[in-house]
């Protein structure tokens, strides 16, 4: 039975750099000042690095699939998969992109996923836009089907963030809770009562916030879910909360976060999945115990607890605002989902 490594990164201001020629003007105006002095050189420390972790994953073997957010556009995709191919020969990404003008910085979410082992049907593909005064944050959809014709649904989500405080920018990720709430309810509608869907992403809160449990409908009860005829979904964030003290290689890290702000960490990226996924009667199937941070020691600051060691933006000082040996203000999360091929195309509706 294939088993598939499925991961989320926020890979924190993917930009392309500050001369990037097909940048549009309202764009270059609102992030211009952040990226002087953001070079060719600079870009592309930044992809080696994301490269670094990215190609490290699954015992160094890439992931099959992989959510990000905080990307410009096509472009730095594109030269992201271009330096992760150089690690991983064998692979054959692809990207599946929405791109938003929304978005008051203009970043999106995007998956890469090696499509020899997975296609995208036509017209499955979907973004979903959060929408707010002060700009947009998106949910990007896509139905991955795999070679044995098995359709597995992946929402990949970066919700409105905190800015202005954590209470008075609620309502913008209840928001987008119930964005992902109501889509769970429409492919229910379209594919059956039993999508093999999973939703992961940075959620900008925490997995015990009501946009998480209440407009989401995500809760850390597995039984809830596996007997639940609506549209729930479980969190599995919850088990890796327990054990983010433990990185891949046993060792302990003190961790307590995905991310962390004031010393303080946030379990802001999360995994959440569908009954189909984890009742054992469907062709996909959780791997128990498989979820969690994806950690390799160099990601790891010493300096503010145990966090992630952040790469930055120029800000028109490099050597002031850009740790060249960081990666991303977040840590990876990953888990493995294995498929019973012998189920075949005949369980999809």
């Amino acid at each position: 039975m294939p088993e598939y490594f499925v991961a989320f990164w926020n890979v924190e201001n993917l930009f392309a750099p500050e001369t990037y020629p097909d940048r549009p003007d309202w764009l270059q105006r609102r992030i211009g000042r952040e990226l002087k002095g953001w070079d060719e050189a600079l870009f592309q420390r930044k992809l080696d690095q994301l490269a670094v972790v990215i190609s490290a994953m699954n015992d160094g073997r890439g992931p099959d699939i992989l959510g990000v957010c905080e990307v410009e556009n096509r472009f730095v995709l594109d030269r992201l998969v271009d330096t992760i191919s150089q690690a991983l020969p064998h692979r054959n990404y692809g990207v599946q992109h929405a791109e938003s003008e929304l978005d008051k910085r203009g970043i999106d979410t995007a998956f890469i996923f090696d499509d020899t082992q997975f296609s995208v049907p036509d017209g499955l593909v979907f973004s979903h836009f959060v929408l707010r005064r002060t700009g947009t944050r998106d949910i990007v959809q896509v139905t991955f089907r795999s070679q044995a014709g098995n359709d597995l649904i992946i929402m990949c989500n970066h919700w409105p963030s905190r800015s202005g405080g954590a209470e008075k920018s609620a309502g913008f990720r209840a928001t987008a809770g119930e964005t992902v709430g109501y889509w769970h309810e429409r492919i229910r509608d379209a594919v059956g009562p039993r999508p093999a869907l999973l939703v992961m992403g940075d959620l900008n809160d925490n997995p015990w916030d009501g946009s998480v449990t209440f407009n989401a409908n995500a809760t850390r009860e597995r039984g809830d879910v596996e007997r639940s005829e609506s549209a729930k979904l479980w969190n599995l964030s919850w088990s890796y909360l327990r054990s983010a003290a433990i990185d891949h290689q046993g060792n302990k890290r003190g961790l307590d976060g995905s991310l962390y702000h004031g010393g303080d960490g946030d379990l802001f990226d999360q995994i959440l999945a569908a009954r189909a996924l984890i009742d054992g009667k469907g062709p996909f199937h959780l791997c128990d115990d498989t979820a969690g941070l994806v950690l390799l020691p160099q990601m790891v600051s010493h300096r503010v607890s145990e966090g992630p060691l952040r790469f930055g933006l120029p800000k028109g000082d490099p050597a002031r605002h850009v740790n060249r040996n960081g990666f991303s203000d977040h840590f990876p999360v990953s888990v493995i989902i294995r498929e019973d091929a012998s189920d075949g195309a005949a369980v999809r509706r």
